[in-house]
């Protein structure tokens, strides 16, 4: 994104496009109206398909190599956006990765709140190891609250004893939903679109009366002990780019800086970089080279909000 779009997004995003006041339904309509105008890039098919229950959107481009897979979540602090939505995000994760990416439709609070999205995310990903992908072959991958949804699944895969995946790449993710973080208030002035006003009506909406610093929900409180290399790539104007201090009763997971581990077949580091496992990365073959940070326009779909999974 140059210069320039970066100031036009800003000014777009400052004019209130998701007043806090508004309900989750106005919310809905406003972003799919932002998205609709909004063209895949070129040269990707996204098909509508379906990974343990859960409704998908595969999304291919030319140049991938089929049997890397990365399982991506959109954001939108779990109550907007869908997977078809984020395919132009996504889209640009896959073709630098030279993976299909497999978007996931998880299911939305308020109607479903916590645990479903987990639930979901964790169905999919049992189903495509099931379907004899191998986990070497796997990336998650994730933005906002799907950034969060991204290492929850991890941490609920290696207590689940599943085999996990090669690596996570997670962007700007929304990890704590205490809202404890000090750039709540630091970065407030900086951040064209979130605040605690526009996120603390949310926060219930899917705790739904769970303690919202339960590890599944914030993973920042969680145990990362044995997961794969994770990248996280923070943006600096985003209120939510921090982690919260440490508090009695509500520590923070002990982990370790690494050099720099980017989702498979990418070579561009970001900072911070999280590794919380010792062991060595399982292999990804991925050749590409070209991972450039863009934020690409995303795509719009209808989807079926009402719709239940057991």
């Amino acid at each position: 994104m140059s210069a320039q779009q970066r100031e036009n997004l800003d000014a777009i995003l400052r004019q209130s496009a998701f007043p806090a006041d508004s309900n989750v339904s106005e919310l809905r309509r406003r972003l799919a109206e932002l998205t609709s105008a909004q063209p895949l890039p070129a040269g990707v098919t996204v098909t509508a398909a379906a990974l343990g229950g859960v409704p998908t959107a595969e999304i291919t481009a030319d140049g991938i190599e089929p049997r890397h897979v990365i399982l991506y979540f959109h954001g939108g602090v779990y109550v907007l956006g869908d997977a078809f939505q984020a395919a132009g995000l996504a889209s640009q994760v896959g073709r630098r990765t030279r993976a299909t990416v497999i978007s996931l439709d998880y299911r939305l609070a308020p109607e479903h709140p916590y645990p479903a999205a987990v639930d979901d995310a964790l169905a999919a990903y049992q189903a495509l190891l099931n379907g004899g992908t191998d986990p070497a072959d796997v990336a998650f991958a994730g933005e906002s609250a799907g950034g969060g949804l991204a290492v929850a699944t991890l941490v609920n895969a290696r207590d689940h004893g599943l085999p996990l995946p090669a690596a996570a790449f997670v962007m700007s993710p929304y990890a704590d939903l205490t809202l404890a973080g000090t750039t709540m208030e630091t970065k407030r002035a900086a951040d064209p679109l979130l605040s605690p006003e526009n996120l603390q009506p949310r926060v219930p909406d899917y705790t739904a009366g769970h303690d919202a610093a339960v590890g599944l929900i914030s993973p920042v409180f969680a145990d990362l002990s044995g997961l794969p290399p994770l990248i996280i790539q923070p943006e600096p104007t985003r209120c939510s780019s921090t982690t919260p201090s440490a508090s009695p009763g509500r520590p923070l997971s002990p982990t370790s800086r690494s050099p720099s581990t980017s989702p498979p077949g990418c070579r561009t580091s970001s900072r911070p970089i999280t590794r919380s496992s010792t062991r060595q990365p399982p292999r990804w073959t991925g050749p590409d080279s070209s991972c450039r940070r863009t934020s690409p326009t995303q795509h719009a779909s209808q989807r079926n909000e009402g719709r239940t999974r057991g």
